[in-house]
């Protein structure tokens, strides 16, 4: 899923090389987005070639190639990817238009205990989790098999276009590791935790929202340590 700035963006580039057979350059980029520097385009382009909208030719100036459009602009469907799709356990009232989730009884009969680490920001960082508030029971075939879980409390709405609503408990599979569009809970400087989608770019490590009223940041990697990807969450209503 893109986020608005993504899309508006893509769709500028397509447009352009639409009309004149040549991308536009960062800084008509920069004024078509309302951007006040350069690098915020170039973490969207990064975000757009790392989902594969578009593509860039080495040693060529503005060569930027239109992979493929979103079915908003008229693209084909795309193909179920390894990312991580919301799958959501329903509180005491289950909403009728979600037939494919999990209920309650599926999590009372096969159900296992996993500890609720606190909040964790799906906004600006927060202070690190590391303290066991509650339980939570889960269904087991929410986990992967060969690795410890853990549940945190989702504070914040930067992650709402990826499902994921403040309040929520998120489930996370322990891990120091993650592929790139992963979403993770990261930990920043070894002092603050935020859950966010993962892109390791060379040197660099950024951490993207699902919203697009918050910006990408980007850290060096040895600033960042992954503690675990996401793997599924629980609601309430």
């Amino acid at each position: 899923m893109l986020t608005k700035k993504q899309l508006d963006l893509l769709e500028f580039i397509h447009t352009r090389v639409q009309r004149d057979g040549v991308p536009p350059s960062f800084d008509e980029m920069k004024d078509a987005l309302d951007l006040r520097s350069k690098s915020g385009i170039h973490r969207l382009i990064t975000a757009l070639e790392e989902r594969g909208f578009i593509r860039r030719l080495a040693h060529r100036a503005r060569a930027i190639e239109v992979v493929k459009l979103p079915e908003s602009m008229g693209g084909a469907p795309s193909a179920p990817t390894g990312h991580f799709q919301p799958r959501v356990i329903d509180g005491p009232h289950p909403s009728p238009s979600q037939p494919a989730n999990v209920t309650m009884e599926d999590v009372q009969m096969h159900a296992r205990e996993l500890p609720v680490m606190g909040k964790i920001a799906a906004g600006v960082p927060i202070e690190a989790i590391s303290h066991v508030d509650h339980h939570v029971a889960v269904p087991g075939q929410m986990l992967r098999s060969g690795g410890s879980h853990y549940a945190l409390e989702v504070k914040g709405d930067s992650m709402i276009e990826a499902g994921i609503n403040d309040g929520d408990v998120v489930i996370i599979r322990e891990t120091p590791t993650a592929d790139s569009g992963d979403i993770v809970v990261a930990l920043v400087e070894d002092q603050e935790a935020t859950l966010k989608r993962f892109f390791h770019n060379g040197s660099s490590i950024a951490l993207e929202a699902a919203n697009p009223a918050y910006e990408t940041r980007v850290y060096p990697e040895d600033k960042v340590k992954v503690q675990g990807c996401l793997v599924g969450l629980i609601r309430t209503y």
